[in-house]
């Protein structure tokens, strides 16, 4: 298809190509905002997308036009005629002309899935790729270990190009290197060429070529340091794109990425809720994700409790994304994922976290939940809606947040 396009992918501006399980939208993320703050023109590609479609091509910083999407998927489906593709196929074929047809100083492309024979992974010479911490993950279709699904993110890694890998299992960073040192891809590792270490106020990020203070990127969580630890590390493998350091300051406050640790301060939803409560929509819905959100609980311990609200894709394993998170939550509602015929029933989410000590029930929906939780009574409380994108794009589509166009 993208040679009866003409070979888009062959016109585009320097590529960034990320790829991993957990954490690879928030490093795009921070890539956009440090170029940006640099002055730079950046085209993205991401997915999946909350609430519009749109989400998913972001052209020099704007979300791409609706009149200007259906011209470019129709030429697509002319071009294709009829031959069999994925969804995922053809629009990221869409992306590509869109980014070609532009003009920009960067591409930042995100993996849809795996990596190896992931549709971005066309891009025959990206300037750098990154591969954010790798987990057991849509086993299916890439393998049912962590080494097996390594090797499949190690497959965006192309010779002579820098590549930033960011914490790791050791299984999947031996993978990586093994990969690394058959094609001869230099290598840039986390806890070796450069780290982060939380501070008073922000983080330190150092390398082998020095360390500087930064303020906290605007993303909460203690996992988001290392991630934007990720995107200072690849911008720093390109020398053509030096950014000053003041710049790199206001980009840490610029980083948006909705879904991730958003606090939804209006809206039907948040109405539900007394007004001394919280509520907190995250994408999260694995192992590590569940890590991650509970070093978050924990950091906030004994300043209110914490209800979960949970909806879940059945090819996730509940309990993985549960058991960090099960000394945090003081109870738990679990809903099925409206419009959703692959949800896991919200009656054997529920049998999940009381097997794991969890005070939960099933609810009918979201606004069910939160007016159960609600009903409870008690002091200021924090509410936390997690366990599937899907899901999150759902609470944030009524709940009108601040999306960008």
């Amino acid at each position: 298809m993208l040679a009866a396009l003409g070979h888009p992918e062959q016109a585009l501006a320097p590529v960034i190509h990320v790829a991993g399980t957990n954490g690879k939208g928030s490093v795009v993320a921070g890539l956009r905002a440090i170029l940006e703050a640099a002055g730079r023109r950046v085209h993205v590609y991401t997915s999946p997308h909350l609430v519009r479609f749109n989400e998913r091509i972001r052209l020099n910083g704007r979300l791409i036009d609706d009149a200007v999407l259906a011209a470019l998927l129709e030429e697509c489906e002319r071009v294709n005629r009829g031959m069999p593709i994925t969804f995922f196929e053809i629009t990221t074929a869409a992306a590509m002309l869109a980014f070609a047809r532009a003009p920009a100083d960067v591409v930042v492309l995100e993996t849809g899935l795996g990596g190896r024979l992931d549709a971005t992974n066309v891009v025959a010479r990206p300037a750098a790729v990154a591969i954010t911490p790798v987990s057991l993950d849509h086993q299916s279709y890439l393998g049912d270990s962590i080494e097996a699904i390594a090797a499949e993110k190690a497959g965006i890694l192309k010779a002579g190009v820098p590549a930033v890998i960011g914490p790791q299992a050791p299984a999947a960073l031996a993978v990586m290197r093994a990969r690394a040192l058959s094609l001869g891809a230099p290598l840039w590792v986390f806890g070796e060429q450069w780290s982060v270490r939380p501070q008073a106020g922000g983080f330190d990020y150092g390398s082998i070529r020095g360390r500087m203070w930064l303020p906290a990127p605007a993303l909460p969580g203690r996992h988001q340091i290392d991630n934007a630890g990720t995107a200072l590390a690849v911008i720093e493998q390109l020398d053509q794109w030096r950014v000053p350091a003041a710049s790199l300051r206001a980009a840490m406050a610029a980083i948006t990425w909705p879904a991730r640790l958003q606090k939804l301060a209006r809206g039907p939803l948040a109405a539900l809720l007394p007004p001394d409560w919280e509520l907190w929509v995250d994408g999260g819905h694995n192992g590590d994700a569940g890590r991650a959100l509970a070093a978050w609980a924990a950091g906030l311990a004994g300043e209110r409790p914490l209800h979960l609200v949970m909806g879940m894709l059945n090819s996730k394993q509940p309990e993985e994304f549960l058991t960090p998170l099960s000394g945090h939550i003081a109870a738990a509602r679990m809903v099925a994922i409206p419009g959703e015929a692959n949800a896991l029933d919200p009656g054997l989410l529920a049998q999940a976290a009381r097997a794991l000590g969890i005070r939960a029930a099933a609810a009918v929906d979201v606004p069910s939940a939160l007016a159960e939780l609600a009903s409870g009574g008690g002091g200021p409380a924090r509410v936390l809606v997690a366990g599937s994108l899907y899901l999150a794009g759902h609470v944030l589509s009524p709940d009108g947040a601040p999306l960008e166009s």
